[in-house]
């Protein structure tokens, strides 16, 4: 921009409500709280004055994450690795690549298609007017990152700010350092300063981030900081998406395939060593079928992961904090039994936590009443269905919850009676990867969702639009208030 028409463009922008004295300097990555405001006064003042209304612009996008992702595959996945003193590259391929490419593509083949204006549905009664809804881009939309996934869940909101026409700037997990620079410089390389700024550092740069007045502030974490970040975001109006957690809680019917239940169940409970957001929390079973689950889950884990201490498919706990946190769950115990379902015991050192299960921990236990984030698994009996359902809804309402069983009407009770921020029949974990469904949650577990179509509209400004038309017919109701206006309104009110 030259200097003539960058005095243009701030007089411009002056005029149109930004008394801004010059355009801040872009940033790929800010470092510091100084650093942070500038460049959000630069994505602000942009997105008021150069609105991202075509989907040219927004598909160039797309298609840069697109390369940037495969471009940057190996680099990512080691880094993500290195924070965790040891991720699987297969997990992250799984469970962050495979969702985010296939997150993209959604979002190319239907997003054309969804920033379009359309008809709404009118009254006979005002016709020949008609109803529109027109999807505009909010502006600049925060995205505040956890350590767990760090790449799907920058990606995954990523992909619905851009297919919107929202200017980005992420805070990335100072949990996760290596990755969050690895990722920051990547951003850097494949986009302009002005689309998408990353931002790095510690706890009080997190606090001030969400203190910033975005016009859509979405973040993934623990139902603790949801709320300060909720509190923060309150004084400028900011509207929230907090996408949370708590405990999952898996229902298992007596008819169910129990070899099944533990397969999948074992799956979603060990997939990155239990650090994930809807991972099975505990299993609510009844009695006489414990004994057998955890027999089935010593096999399952002696079969998927042979020799734990150096298998390449286990991952490790983030850090020795966390660590320290869910082993004082196990050492606090009071109540219940603990199954080793390997040979190997946990290690501070190297983070690596075999899987265990509890039964019957006490309600009130730690183990019972935080989210666990680690491969611990809680059995807890049942006697009656409706128990079930009323022990589920005695506690906050969960992320997810997953049933199994063939009875219908046994599904239709637990789907019926139940509220959870989603729930998967027969299986765990993988409503997250449907792009068509929206995630989110619902009370303790979060609020608003995100995915597909849901968080393009979730981060857009869905616009009512009434167009009249040359052929009035509300003229006929104009004052001086006569027959026929009294005629209209005998006819309508009761």
């Amino acid at each position: 921009m030259t200097d003539s028409n960058q005095s243009a463009h701030e007089q411009a922008v002056t005029e149109s409500g930004f008394a801004l004295q010059r355009v801040p300097e872009a940033l790929s990555t800010a470092k510091t709280i100084d650093e942070m405001k500038a460049q959000f006064s630069r994505l602000q003042m942009l997105s008021r004055t150069q609105p991202i209304n075509d989907w040219g612009t927004r598909t160039t996008q797309l298609d840069n994450l697109e390369v940037m992702l495969s471009d940057n595959q190996e680099s990512f996945a080691k880094a993500i690795s290195a924070d965790f003193g040891y991720r699987s590259q297969s997990e992250t391929q799984f469970a962050e690549l495979f969702p985010s490419f296939t997150g993209i593509s959604h979002a190319k083949k239907h997003g054309k298609k969804w920033m379009k204006a359309h008809r709404a549905p009118i009254s006979a009664l005002y016709m020949p007017a008609h109803n529109e809804i027109q999807p505009q881009p909010l502006g600049v939309v925060g995205i505040m990152v956890p350590w767990n996934y760090p790449l799907f869940l920058a990606i995954g909101p990523m992909i619905d700010a851009i297919t919107a026409g929202n200017r980005i700037m992420v805070k990335m997990s100072e949990a996760a350092p290596q990755f969050a620079q690895t990722f920051a410089d990547a951003i850097a390389r494949y986009f302009s300063p002005d689309m998408i700024c990353v931002v790095l550092g510690e706890v009080e740069i997190a606090a001030a981030f969400s203190e910033l007045p975005f016009d859509h502030l979405l973040y993934t974490g623990s139902t603790a900081v949801g709320k300060k970040v909720m509190a923060a975001a309150a004084p400028n109006l900011t509207p929230v998406t907090l996408e949370l957690g708590g405990k999952s809680p898996v229902i298992v019917l007596d008819d169910a395939n129990l070899e099944s239940v533990v397969n999948r169940v074992m799956m979603g409970k060990t997939l990155n060593a239990g650090q994930t957001c809807i991972a099975p929390d505990y299993v609510l079973i009844q009695r006489q079928y414990h004994d057998q689950f955890i027999q089935l889950a010593k096999e399952w884990v002696t079969k998927h992961y042979p020799n734990i201490e150096e298998n390449p498919d286990y991952s490790r706990i983030i850090n020795g904090e966390q660590f320290k946190r869910v082993k004082g769950y196990l050492d606090a115990l009071t109540g219940g039994e603990v199954h080793a379902l390997t040979a190997v015991e946990s290690n501070i050192e190297t983070r690596l936590m075999p899987p265990v299960i509890v039964s019957e921990p006490e309600p009130d236990s730690d183990l019972m009443q935080n989210e666990i984030f680690a491969p611990i698994l809680p059995l807890m009996h049942y006697e009656t269905l409706d128990d079930a359902i009323y022990f589920v809804n005695a506690r906050p309402r969960p992320l997810a919850l997953y049933v199994f069983s063939d009875n219908y009407s046994s599904i239709e009770n637990v789907r019926n009676n139940t509220v959870s921020g989603g729930l998967c029949i027969n299986e765990v974990l993988i409503h997250v990867a449907q792009h068509d469904l929206p995630f989110g949650g619902v009370g303790d577990s979060g609020t608003g969702a995100y995915h597909g179509k849901a968080g393009f509209e979730r981060l857009s400004h869905m616009k009512p639009v009434f167009v009249q038309t040359k052929l009035n017919g509300l003229n006929l109701l104009l004052p001086p208030y006569g027959g026929l206006f009294k005629k209209a309104m005998a006819l309508f009110l009761k």
